[in-house]
């Protein structure tokens, strides 16, 4: 048996009767160099033979070593494959008959002998399975696709979402466009209005006869039971004794210090995946062996044959598998001394982008005993880290007002102001028609374009001793900021630039690291700082004793290499928020493009540095009717009791795991009085109080 390469026009198509190996390759940026990282995917088809079943999966050892055994192995089972899969085919997989010997010649381009019925399932990751040609194969809540070379009828049911329906339309397409040089004819009938299609419903009739019995609903898609996702166990893997012996290291929470580079080990989340981690320092016949054993431990725990297996090599693990441990360690990760910030430019669009320049209109408020008070336009720009803040700024879009309402909020903020800052920008938010985007900013966390509204000069303060230091980020007026640091030796750092401000003057510190642009951005602020003040420049190594004296004596401090000249290798993740089993999940949408994006649905975009958040009206986010509420339940309660669950869950992405004290009062009083359209403003005031368990499916 042979590994055949198909050609890129039949990508998508899968003969039931054969077996596949997909290499899925991807560009990381990292240290400014492209480096590559591999997915092998093989597939096996439901009527495949054990001979080929086996030959796919030598040819993915083979594979995965000429690699450098550095790809990510999965193996995925025709109908059960994971997202990851799917996601490489945007317009869908078409499940064929037969093999290669019987059918492979038929994917010729501009060939017509083809009589078939595609049974369309799936909103985001469709699929599309050859069944029996026959009225009995239809069903009224799925899309169908009659092909019969030179004409595609798309039967809709009526109980079809018009986003089942747009994917099959999409999925008619690629077939006329790729298996047909664009040449076929493509007609559309609405179940609930065959009348209006009179001759397309004759050519139906006369393909697979009169119908002579009632269709059914169509079975649900298939869900993920999350319930078993949630249950995570480890298992150390061993041949010792020429046998395979599966011992039980750990349950969820898992920890990194549980994996030893000298073993292989199995995690199973709860038999809808099962992971292999393969150490570094494990004998090559463990390693070449991973596979097999997987296979036999799911026989072995009475598995469905149909379960996910997901091989990931030590030092080349997913983001999936890094994802379910408590913390995950990268190497050359920094803490405590020696750390500084990342100055990476990000290298996907949705995270460095910004609505304009930040040249628009900019009002501040700051929060006064629980009341905004404006704040005066030659003090925009300072920020004082025991207090909150609000900030609205306008912008024009097409001589239309557009807006952003920044809720800032200090370190040293009391709980109340916290919580006032959120609930005021509930009543900016009303008076301006709900028109803003809400945007949530904790001291230090500040994006791009809130740093660009105060041109370079934004400054913010702890409180007013006598000596103060400032760590000065940036390299232009769009991403500068100057943040106060305790006034202590301890607090410099070779990479950046400082000010450092006393009773006589300034002193402007550059560090051996700093760039010409950092030390010129500092100059700037400087001046904000201590306007008219007389600046001393001191470069690093050079000090004065009196310079030494003000930070209380001269002590270490971190001074090694630039440590963040690195890109940190984090890619953009899209989550989608639903509630269609009956359960608030969170699913992940891989390898996503905008398409991905459904009013019907609630998105999560996960970009590191900055959350978006994609909500809709209520009434979307409850995909069940109200007759299908317990009796008694206002659907109203049903709504805003998601939406605050759908905001709790955000809560995960975007605060520490830490204990946080409970909710003041103030929130409280107004909690149950709030309206479903002011739920995105309350996620700012849980974000600072409520506390947050480990990261779990919310239950």
């Amino acid at each position: 048996m042979e590994l055949v390469q198909i050609p890129e026009k039949s990508h998508g198509n899968f003969y039931e009767g054969d077996c596949y190996v997909l290499l899925f390759v991807s560009l990381m940026n990292h240290c400014g160099f492209g480096s590559l990282s591999y997915d092998i995917h093989y597939w096996i088809g439901s009527q495949s033979s054990q001979d080929e079943q086996g030959a796919a999966a030598v040819y993915t050892i083979q594979l995965d070593e000429f690699l450098g055994s550095t790809p990510v192995q999965h193996r995925e089972v025709q109908n059960h494959e994971s997202d990851a899969f799917r996601g490489y085919f945007k317009l869908g997989v078409i499940y064929k008959k037969g093999g290669v010997a019987s059918g492979m010649r038929h994917t010729e381009t501009n060939t017509y002998d083809v009589k078939r019925l595609l049974h369309v399932k799936g909103k985001k990751r469709v699929i599309g399975k050859e069944v029996e040609m026959s009225w009995k194969s239809f069903n009224l809540g799925d899309v169908f696709l009659v092909d019969i070379g030179k004409m595609i009828i798309q039967w809709n049911g009526p109980k079809s979402n018009k986003q089942e329906r747009l994917k099959g339309m999409l999925l008619a397409k690629d077939i006329r466009d790729r298996e047909r040089g664009g040449r076929a004819e493509i007609r559309v009938i609405e179940g609930d209005a065959e009348g209006n299609s009179p001759q397309s419903m004759s050519i139906l009739n006369d393909l697979l006869g009169e119908r002579s019995c009632a269709l059914t609903d169509s079975s649900p898609d298939e869900t993920a039971d999350q319930e078993h996702k949630a249950k995570l166990t480890l298992y150390h893997v061993s041949d010792a004794n020429g046998q395979m012996k599966v011992t039980e290291v750990a349950i969820r929470p898992l920890v990194q210090d549980l994996l030893n580079h000298d073993d292989c080990y199995f995690m199973d989340q709860g038999g809808t995946k099962i992971f292999v981690w393969k150490g570094k320092r494990a004998s090559k016949a463990e390693k070449q062996a991973a596979l097999t054993r997987a296979v036999e431990f799911i026989k072995a725990k009475n598995y469905p044959i149909t379960t996910n297996v997901e091989m990931v090599n030590d030092g080349a693990e997913s983001a999936v598998f890094k994802q379910l441990f408590q913390r995950w360690t990268v190497k050359d990760q920094t803490q405590g001394l020696g750390s500084t910030h990342t100055r990476g430019k990000p290298d996907v669009a949705a995270q460095a982008r910004m609505v304009d320049d930040g040249t628009g209109q900019v009002e501040v408020w700051r929060i006064e005993n629980l009341e905004p008070v404006p704040v005066d336009p030659k003090c925009h720009g300072y920020f004082y880290g025991g207090d909150c803040y609000l900030i609205l700024y306008t912008y024009l879009v097409n001589t239309k007002q557009c807006y952003l309402l920044y809720i800032w909020q200090g370190n040293h903020s009391s709980q109340d102001e916290r919580a006032a800052s959120a609930f005021q920008a509930v009543a900016l938010d009303e008076k301006y028609g709900g028109e803003p985007v809400q945007v949530r900013i904790t001291m230090g966390k500040e994006p791009k374009h809130f740093m660009a509204m105060f041109k370079g000069k934004m400054v913010i303060f702890e409180v007013r001793p006598p000596i103060r230091l400032f760590q000065v980020h940036g390299s232009n007026p769009s991403n500068t900021k100057a943040i106060e640091v305790p006034a202590l030796a301890t607090s410099l750092n070779s990479n950046d630039v400082f000010i450092l401000k006393s009773q006589s003057g300034i002193y402007l510190w550059y560090g051996k690291g700093s760039s010409g642009d950092e030390r010129a951005m500092a100059k700037e602020v400087s001046s904000v700082i201590g306007p008219n003040e007389p600046q001393e420049i001191v470069a690093e190594g050079q000090e004065s004793t009196e310079f030494w004296e003000l930070l209380g004596g001269k002590a270490p401090y971190a001074n090694g290499k630039r440590l963040q000249q690195m890109v940190l290798d984090h890619q953009p993740r899209l989550f989608e928020c639903s509630n269609k089993t009956g359960r608030f999940i969170v699913t992940e949408v891989t390898q996503f493009t905008q398409e991905d994006l459904s009013e019907d649905d609630v998105m999560l975009l996960d970009t590191w540095d900055q959350e978006y958040f994609q909500p809709f009206p209520p009434q979307t986010l409850v995909n069940k009717s109200a007759s299908e509420l317990p009796e008694g339940v206002d659907p109203t309660q049903k709504e805003v009791g998601l939406c605050v669950r759908v905001l709790l869950l955000l809560l995960l992405f975007v605060i520490s795991w830490s204990n946080i004290p409970p909710l003041p009062p103030i929130v409280r009083k107004h909690y149950f009085n709030c309206l479903s359209k002011y739920l995105f403003s309350i996620f700012f005031t849980y974000s600072c109080f409520i506390e947050c368990p480990h990261i779990l499916p919310y239950n």
